[in-house]
């Protein structure tokens, strides 16, 4: 396919993945009734109306708490959009403002109002919020991939070609990256870099067009990305870095800070973790010199729309009048306001040394006709493609971190994600431009023999045990993996009729026996004050739950509570702990693994022990997928072994 066709097909499956994320969202939200969607915790009512004050920025910040279903897990957290909306008018068409959840603590949530009002009715009673659809993010997805197959005879035609055309991607004349003596320049020869992470800083150095780090779990890809953006701002005066998640964005935010890079975050704040704050827009504009000026112009305003407030109610001929000229004098202060701050504005982003945003995020209005040289995208395994056009369009050369064979994109349609939009940019940049990709190679996470079964399956067997980790063990002498096979106990999976998710009691039971007999071997109070963090992964919420209550119920695991993490795959991603412990939960007579087939998630639930890692499966049921029938090999060939008859 030409690239043309590529990003035609492209546009119809983001098109398809639109049509069911709203659909999930129909079915979940817009169908149910206001008593459903409490229940299912799409909805918090009615809400009781706390207090307003000004955040970040001068924003509109409401505090509401829930009276209702106070223990019900619910869908709302920090940087959602939701919808603020008010039902004591009695009307079908119910009164409503949009905004975006800073924080949600225990039944309390404060929200960003997109809005330079409280709304009159905030306070009548019968007021709730409803998850809304993130409608932006497909809109600006759709319109970067139409950007991109319009481009002729330009940088972005150019990148277009060499991501998925026929171009080769070229090399920089040296003159331009090295020094006379042949290092190049902005890199210290005294780096920090072991030997691999030195050639990727290289080759990103090096490429006029495009480069790929390739950072397998633990092998320091975000050191040597922060190296890389460091060396580049040396040389290019500013750089884009972005990434997926607010989460990925704001840790290469922090890290850079703390190597004193002059960090721009742009962002919603409500979006922003607190260490992250600081370096937002609406932050910088508040510690910036003009803004006294700025903020005396806000408070006359505000002095005056507090005075036009007060003709709210029961007003006649003479008070409308009133309020109207002083509305009217509200709008020109906002327009100084807005003059002065596109001045403060255009100031930071000058002098700023990194522009950080998630990928959606660098279409932001600030940005807008604004050209890097360089972008940076991190966690680019993770990235929907049409979402890396967006930074793309802005950029005339683009740097790709992450690792592919990691978590792919979360993606809702099924349909679209055969078709091929679990596809991401770096996985085909890879494939084609194999000579630009850099794969690191030292890790510095987890002990030799966790780290091998996955280096021989996904990293050609190139990995390498830093010194510092290679040996490192929970006690001496002790096994740093196990696997435990329950296959003929009889433990069968079970799927909940309600939300269709696995679970598996019997297992469940075996995994926190095995826990606690390490603890116990450990010591409950030595394991406390070393605080030995341990992590329980299965792939299913129902056995999450599940597991939870037995970890509350145990007298050995419940006072170790705030060392325990206990999830999907999915939240621990990038995150590592001392104790790994993996469910697998299917268990049938068919040998269908189901979601356990794709096995980058395993992949990834596997990579994140440092000393040791506990697997509970069904060798019957598991054996039937070659991954799994390969990694049982392994642990038998090492003596990691054992069945759940041994143990029990």
């Amino acid at each position: 396919m030409t690239s043309h066709e590529q990003l035609q097909k492209t546009f119809e499956l983001i098109k398809l993945e639109r049509q069911a994320d709203l659909e999930y969202y129909r079915q979940k939200v817009l169908l149910r009734s206001i008593h459903e969607r409490t229940k299912e915790g799409t909805t918090w009512y009615p809400l009781r109306f706390n207090r307003d004050y000004i955040g970040t920025g001068e924003r509109l910040i409401i505090e509401v708490e829930r009276t209702n279903h106070l223990d019900q897990p619910h869908a709302f957290q920090s940087g959602k959009s939701v919808s603020v909306f008010s039902n004591a008018s009695g009307k079908p068409e119910k009164e409503h403002v949009n905004g975006v959840v800073n924080y949600v603590r225990d039944n309390v949530m404060s929200i960003t109002l997109n809005s330079d009002d409280v709304p009159d009715w905030i306070e009548d009673g019968l007021v709730g919020v409803d998850v809304m659809f993130d409608e932006m993010s497909y809109r600006e997805m759709e319109f970067a991939l139409k950007e991109v197959m319009k481009a002729e005879d330009n940088r972005v035609a150019m990148l277009r070609e060499i991501l998925l055309g026929g171009e080769k991607s070229l090399r920089l004349k040296v003159e331009s990256v090295r020094t006379a003596d042949g290092s190049i320049q902005a890199i210290p020869t005294t780096s920090l870099l072991n030997s691999s992470q030195h050639e990727a800083l290289t080759k990103v150095m090096e490429t006029a067009d495009i480069a790929f780090v390739h950072g397998p779990p633990g092998t320091g890809k975000t050191t040597t990305l922060v190296q890389a953006i460091i060396a580049t701002v040396r040389l290019e005066k500013q750089v884009l870095v972005c990434a997926p998640s607010n989460a990925a964005v704001d840790l290469l935010a922090d890290k850079l800070s703390e190597q004193g890079m002059n960090v721009l975050r742009i962002g919603h704040p409500a979006r922003v973790t607190e260490q992250s704050l600081s370096k937002t827009l609406d932050a910088r504009i508040a510690a910036h010199s003009n803004y006294g000026e700025l903020r005396e112009i806000r408070k006359r305003m505000e002095q005056v729309r507090s005075m036009a407030s007060k003709y709210k109610r029961n007003f006649g001929f003479h008070e409308r009048e009133q309020r109207k000229l002083l509305k009217q004098e509200v709008k020109l202060l906002k327009s100084d306001a807005d003059m002065l701050e596109f001045y403060i504005i255009n100031d930071l982003l000058q002098n700023s040394d990194v522009i950080c945003a998630t990928l959606v995020g660098s279409s932001h209005p600030t940005l807008r006709g604004k050209k890097f040289r360089t972008a940076f995208i991190d966690e680019a395994g993770q990235a929907l493609e049409p979402a890396c056009w967006i930074p793309i369009l802005r950029s005339e050369r683009i740097i790709f971190a992450g690792d592919h064979l990691q978590l792919p994109p979360t993606i809702k349609s099924n349909e679209a994600a055969r078709a091929g939009l679990s596809q991401t940019l770096f996985e085909k940049g890879i494939e084609k431009h194999p000579g630009q990709s850099s794969m690191l190679q030292v890790q510095y996470r987890m002990h030799e023999d966790i780290m091998k079964f996955s280096s021989q399956y996904f990293y050609k067997d190139e990995l390498i045990a830093d010194a510092s980790v290679k040996h490192e063990l929970l006690r001496p002498n002790q096994a740093p993996v196990e696997f435990i096979d329950t296959a003929g106990a009889g433990h069968a999976e079970e799927q909940d009729k309600e939300t269709l998710s696995r679970f598996n009691h019997e297992e469940a039971q075996v995994l926190i026996r095995r826990v606690e007999k390490l603890v116990e071997e450990v010591g409950i109070e030595e394991w406390a004050e070393q605080k030995i963090t341990l992590g329980i992964i299965t792939p299913y919420r129902a056995q999450v739950d599940y597991i939870l209550k037995l970890t509350e119920a145990s007298s050995i695991l419940e006072p170790l509570h705030g060392l325990i993490s206990i999830n999907t795959v999915d939240a621990f991603q990038g995150q590592e702990r001392d104790v790994i412990a993996i469910s697998f939960v299917r268990s049938n007579d068919k040998g269908e693994v189901g979601f356990l087939g794709d096995i980058r998630r395993t992949n990834v639930a596997m990579t994140r022990a440092r000393k040791k890692l506990i697997m509970i499966g069904d060798s019957a049921t598991l054996g039937s997928h070659p991954f799994y029938l390969e990694l049982i090999e392994y642990v038998q060939q090492k003596e990691f072994y054992k069945s759940v008859f041994e143990i029990e």
